[in-house]
């Protein structure tokens, strides 16, 4: 296989009036998917714009999918927007990717406007490229004439190495990274974790991710490869447990690949004992580390369910490894983020590039087909992340992850900390993830962020705890489980932590709170 289309044009044949994908603006079948993509495949073969990135800025739904892969029929790669970006970082992706168009909808028309884009704009359901302030066309890109020709030549000139997508990730300096994946990253992806989770045509997928993170190829890619089925879930409803399990079961969703303080936001609030997510066979959670007591509830709550920790940074297309849990933890264990998938390699490499025994603790690097093709126009940064294989004669890219873990005795890596949540304090190397960890566990407690603000050299700890839960009752138990150098300067009590657009604790957003607050 050299496409991912390729899943698509097989499935469409077995399930051509099968919804595809549905949300809150509507649903697409796989033949709908399928006649929208090609059209405006054929749009852009007739507007001469092949091989090139194309921005899809478009409300999240069934439709900015069928432009995604538009303009992978037209030969090009696309960048996906979104309108909740702010507009510092949409310019700072303008000015990093040169595009040659944008497709926008009727829900990013205003802010397209506002905000103006360096390039022709074509509204996704018109035809003809145009200024955004000219007038609207009327001809749809839905209804523009389908050229087999000219997409037969383009897939006829396609190989597995060309680029499918640039999506951007948050730079340690501020400046965005795009990381650049190919159709054979992806399908060597797909392939692997559809096993693990044992995807078919009986999947129904309920999708938490924005659309313009690569976590979304976890239920968009199978649902072309299986012809199962994915709902978009809407974004409030995360902010309501109950309503969120109530749609789960009202739209018999089976598959989750959650982000960890997603899941551990529906355990903490107490929702998994008040309505059961009964229709869930399987749950899958990565991207953070996920509260083994969050964990415990909810396998309680659905025993029946397969539980699944993944671990993989979006350098590397997604997931890398894996781990179906299978026994019960005690809360001050870690869940293992387990085994590579086929395919893949996993390094440990110590500060002067030897592999450390087992038990210690290394950088995590990953290597094989996972690897994406670097950072888009940013040699630098693709040379430093994306490096030779210390260990091998011959030419061996891995990628260095920036994540701490160890190999257990079970065979089973482990994770530990973010190089950049290792801080140095007091004279002790201290691991922000292990005060979390600690926090996270305490009576009452549903989340935690351990924050470090260098200037004024104070480790800052922000939760969020059920009623009546004491503040003093918090930091006796910090106090208890942690040493002197590692208590937290300040223990702070939201009733939220704030969320990055994927559903991660914002940790820049606390840091900055906490500065604003120190020096008011």
């Amino acid at each position: 296989m050299i496409n991912i289309l390729e899943y698509l044009e097989a499935t469409v044949t077995r399930f051509p009036d099968k919804p595809a994908f549905i949300g809150e603006r509507g649903a697409l079948t796989f033949k709908q998917l399928y006649d929208k993509a090609r059209a405006a495949g054929s749009f852009l073969s007739e507007r001469g714009i092949y091989k090139k990135p194309v921005a899809v800025f478009m409300e999240k739904g069934a439709d900015m999918v069928a432009a995604f892969f538009g303009a992978v029929y037209g030969g090009c790669y696309y960048v996906p927007l979104d309108a909740e970006m702010p507009v510092y970082r949409i310019k700072q992706i303008l000015e990093a990717v040169n595009l040659s168009l944008v497709i926008y909808d009727d829900f990013s028309q205003k802010l397209l406007s506002e905000r103006g884009f360096p390039c022709e704009a074509v509204h996704s359901a018109h035809i003809a490229a145009h200024p955004v302030n000219d007038a609207v066309h009327s001809a749809h890109i839905a209804g523009h004439p389908v050229n087999d020709a000219a997409l037969q030549t383009i897939r006829q000139n396609a190989i597995d190495t060309d680029p499918l997508y640039v999506v951007f990730t948050s730079g340690s300096t501020g400046i965005p990274k795009g990381v650049t994946a190919c159709h054979r990253s992806v399908i060597d992806y797909i392939e692997n974790l559809s096993e693990v989770l044992e995807v078919g045509a009986d999947t129904v997928f309920g999708n938490q991710s924005p659309l313009y993170l690569d976590a979304c190829l976890k239920e968009l890619i199978p649902t072309l490869k299986f012809g199962a089925c994915t709902y978009f879930i809407p974004k409030s409803l995360f902010m309501f447990p109950v309503k969120l399990i109530e749609y789960i079961n009202e739209h018999k969703i089976n598959t989750i690949c959650w982000v960890a303080s997603a899941l551990g936001l529906v355990a903490g609030l107490g929702a998994l004992n008040k309505i059961t997510p009964h229709t869930l066979r399987t749950v899958a959670f990565g991207s953070e580390v996920f509260a083994v007591k969050h964990l415990n509830q909810w396998r309680e709550a659905v025993p029946e369910a397969r539980f699944i920790h993944l671990y993989g940074p979006t350098e590397t297309t997604g997931m890398s490894l894996y781990y179906k849990v299978d026994r019960e933890f005690g809360e001050k264990e870690s869940v293992p983020i387990g085994r590579p998938f086929t395919n893949t390699g996993v390094l440990l490499l110590d500060e002067n590039g030897n592999a450390p025994p087992d038990g210690q603790t290394g950088e995590i690097c990953i290597r094989g087909t996972c690897l994406c093709l670097g950072y888009y126009n940013d040699p630098e940064r693709t040379s430093a992340a994306f490096v030779q294989n210390p260990r091998s004669p011959f030419a061996d890219p891995i990628y260095k992850t920036g994540d701490l873990g160890y190999r257990g005795a079970d065979g089973n890596y482990y994770f530990v900390a973010r190089k950049d949540h290792q801080i140095k304090h007091m004279g002790y190397r201290i691991e922000l993830t292990e005060i979390e960890w600690v926090a996270a566990r305490l009576p009452g407690v549903q989340m935690a962020c351990a924050v470090f603000d260098g200037e004024a050299s104070r480790i800052v700890l922000y939760y969020m705890a059920e009623e009546g839960t004491q503040k003093t009752a918090v930091q006796a138990g910090l106090k208890d489980e942690l040493p002197r150098y590692m208590q937290p300067h300040a223990v702070i009590a939201l009733d939220s932590l704030p969320q990055t657009p994927g559903g991660k604790i914002d940790r820049v957003k606390l840091l900055a709170m906490y500065k604003e607050e120190r020096k008011s």
